[in-house]
């Protein structure tokens, strides 16, 4: 069931908002607003992953693009205590000239940031991201 909320801005962050959702690629002002809200409550809750105490339990994506001579590091990080690796995917990007690897995780925050940090060492490691997982108490699974 959906129940309708609104609220009140002035004109400019109206406007603002409007080139937000526009540039971001949301077709609807709602999701995009729903989206925003869990974020930013979750963020507020448990803060970004470089503020976390060290033994905070977290899962989510790592994202992590690289040169194929980097490749055994990242077995090295799937085999490691550092994180739980629950899903893994593979791809070769050649229009890009590299290889992206995706990573459904779980581990603790301050073994996640050492596993990054080790990785980011790498000249062969282009781009890391990790997008936190957000916290539901109902649903699926």
């Amino acid at each position: 069931m959906s129940r309708i909320l609104s609220f009140s801005v002035d004109n400019a962050f109206a406007d603002d908002l409007a080139r937000m959702i526009r540039d971001t690629g949301y077709k609807n002002r709602s999701m995009f607003l729903r989206d925003a809200s869990i974020h930013f409550s979750d963020s507020k809750l448990r803060g970004e992953l470089n503020v976390m105490d060290y033994d905070i339990q977290i899962t989510g994506t790592l994202v992590i693009y690289y040169q194929h001579e980097v490749e055994h590091r990242l077995l090295d990080l799937r085999h490691s205590n550092l994180i739980t690796v629950q899903s893994y995917h593979h791809n070769c990007l050649p229009g890009s000239h590299m290889c992206v690897d995706t990573m459904q995780i779980k581990s603790n925050a301050g073994d996640l940031r050492k596993a990054i940090s080790e990785l980011q060492d790498n000249s062969g490691v282009d781009r890391i991201g990790f997008t936190l997982a957000p916290i539901r108490t109902s649903g699926c699974c």
